[in-house]
């Protein structure tokens, strides 16, 4: 028995008809055929029942046929290992990144990365969450940071942590500090600025389903490119943002941060091609790990078996 005779017997079961089968291995029916009889020969059991149209699996061609889905699946993901293992020879690694979360610990992590493993070359590439995708499945980059939900069959992505979103106003703004935490409804009655104006789905939209899940609709919208002019404008006495509590710090100066009554929240998303086993991903979900107990964040369970990465990683 080898990994031949089990693809074809998969693509068999897929198709369940030996024409259609063996086009789709481009091979000619005959062929096709000998090998299945002489795996069922090997096997010393049926997996074929020839009798009906379309063809069907036997119950021991149903036990094989799942035996075989995770073998190849695994031989796929041994595959998949050894070409990362072999690409990191060129030890380095790229990550994208969305503005916000350069505010929310990014910088830290990077800094542990680059004294974890000096020798390993990083490059940081700004860009949005669906620019990630598209760069990561190209190979563009290895990790992405980003905010914005998404499926991909090809791209893990992992929900780091909901970090809480605060209300960002003009230091004139009407709302004592001991009035404690401000309703979105209250902040509704004015102008909303919203980043980034595009592209589309973003953040924006994060903070607009806010509203709406509360059954509110914001009085005024003014759209801002960027985080920055968003809060330009707040200073300016243009209105009020929505953003995450981290970037609050950003602009003590001219701006003040208000709790939200609702408990509204930003994932921080951190996304790798589904396979991707290659050291430096693992050395930096192991950062991850060590460093949000440290900071007293609860631990992703995906990243909790990378915790030992940095001591695994090959010398250089």
């Amino acid at each position: 028995m080898d990994l031949r005779q089990l693809r074809y017997f998969v693509t068999l079961a897929s198709e369940r008809n030996f024409n259609r089968a063996a086009e789709r291995l481009h091979m000619a029916q005959p062929p096709l055929s000998r090998a299945i009889k002489q795996l069922e020969e090997e096997l010393g059991a049926d997996l074929i029942d020839r009798s009906t149209r379309p063809l069907t699996l036997t119950s021991f061609g149903a036990l094989f046929h799942d035996q075989s889905l995770r073998i190849l699946q695994r031989m796929e993901d041994m595959q998949a290992m050894m070409r990362s293992a072999i690409a990191t020879e060129r030890r380095r690694i790229t990550i994208g990144f969305v503005a916000s979360v350069m505010y929310a610990r990014l910088p830290a992590l990077i800094r542990e990365f680059r004294k974890a493993l000096p020798n390993v070359e990083l490059n940081l590439v700004e860009n949005t969450t669906f620019e990630q995708i598209a760069a990561l499945k190209d190979g563009r980059i290895d990790m992405g940071f980003g905010r914005i939900r998404f499926d991909d069959h090809a791209v893990r992505r992992t929900i780091l942590r909901n970090e809480p979103l605060v209300a960002a106003v003009p230091l004139s703004f009407p709302h004592n500090m001991e009035d404690g935490p401000i309703s979105l409804a209250e902040l509704a009655k004015g102008r909303l600025i919203l980043y980034p104006s595009k592209p589309r789905p973003s953040y924006a939209d994060q903070v607009l389903s806010h509203f709406s899940d509360n059954g509110i609709e914001p009085a005024a919208i003014t759209e801002a490119r960027e985080l920055q002019i968003a809060l330009g404008l707040v200073a300016a006495e243009e209105g009020y943002a929505i953003i995450p509590e981290s970037v609050s710090r950003a602009r003590q100066h001219d701006v003040r941060c208000i709790e939200l009554v609702e408990q509204a929240a930003s994932p921080i998303i951190m996304s790798h091609r589904v396979g991707d086993f290659a050291p430096e991903i693992m050395a930096f979900k192991g950062i991850i790990a060590r460093k949000y107990s440290d900071w007293g964040y609860p631990v992703p369970a995906a990243l909790v078996d990378c915790e030992p990465a940095l001591t695994e990683m090959p010398a250089d």
